[in-house]
């Protein structure tokens, strides 16, 4: 969590995501170009709801005195701002889109929706458990050219500095960034609140604002296309063997392992 005095506007923006539910079975459409979305239930990314969660914290310990919270999608995705508005930020946008949208599209209607509004802060979730592209964050800090942090696992505020933890492949690396930053978190930074019905209540109040992406003074083009999905194939059923010469073996004259 970020400690430290309040500065005067002070702001923090944080970017959302609606994803399937990680708890329901992902099934793909019968035209093998993507999954089945329709009757589906969805929630927010994961990651974003942690995102969401550290910047409340920010404003409950007066550290800051605005979350923002912007998402990228169809009229649906009202449903996942109105649950942050909920879980406590201040107030809510939603850029309406029916295009699917990939990594540098999101992060250039971030930084445009970023240099409107002047965030001192940018949290964002560290990747979305739909595309698992981890790639937003890097792209908007590269557009923006302010610092960045990815894979953030602990966060303060130091004067005016963040400082910030993140977890890599060979352990754990502290780094300061100069305000304004952008940071991705990681699944470690906290765990998010329950919402109960007087916050769902209250959230009904809060300001909530739809802007149409043809608003945008920018320039949209897929640099992407999907050609093909396909289920995982099941993995085979596995055995034990009675000793390592039986297992060398079988790698050799059944797996075909050299």
């Amino acid at each position: 969590m970020v400690h430290g005095k309040l500065f005067l506007d002070m702001k923090v923006m944080v970017a959302v995501k609606r994803v399937i539910d990680p708890y329901v079975t992902v099934r793909v459409r019968s035209d093998n170009l993507g999954v089945e979305t329709l009757h589906v239930k969805h929630s927010m990314n994961p990651f974003d709801e942690i995102a969401l969660e550290e910047a409340v914290r920010c404003l409950e310990n007066n550290t800051f005195n605005d979350v923002l919270l912007v998402s990228i999608g169809p009229s649906q995705n009202k449903e996942v701002l109105m649950h942050g508005l909920a879980l406590g930020a201040s107030r809510a946008m939603l850029i309406e889109t029916n295009r699917v949208l990939q990594g540098l599209p999101i992060a250039k209607i971030l930084s445009c929706i970023a240099q409107e509004e002047q965030p001192d802060l940018i949290v964002l979730g560290k990747q979305a458990i739909d595309a698992d592209g981890a790639q937003t964050a890097a792209m908007l800090s590269a557009l923006l050219g302010w610092p960045q942090a990815l894979g953030v696992s602990s966060l303060r505020m130091d004067e005016s500095r963040y400082v910030v933890s993140c977890e890599t492949d060979s352990g754990s690396e502290t780094w300061a960034l100069q305000r304004p930053a952008v940071i991705s978190v990681d699944l470690r930074l906290n765990q998010p609140r329950h919402v109960g019905l007087m916050q769902i209540m209250k959230a009904k109040q809060k300001p909530f604002f739809t802007r149409a992406l043809d608003e945008l003074a920018i320039h949209i083009e897929q640099q992407t296309q999907v050609l093909g999905v396909r289920a995982a194939s099941r993995r085979t059923k596995g055995i034990k063997v009675d000793s390592v010469g039986q297992l060398v073996d079988k790698l050799r004259y059944e797996a075909n392992v050299l």
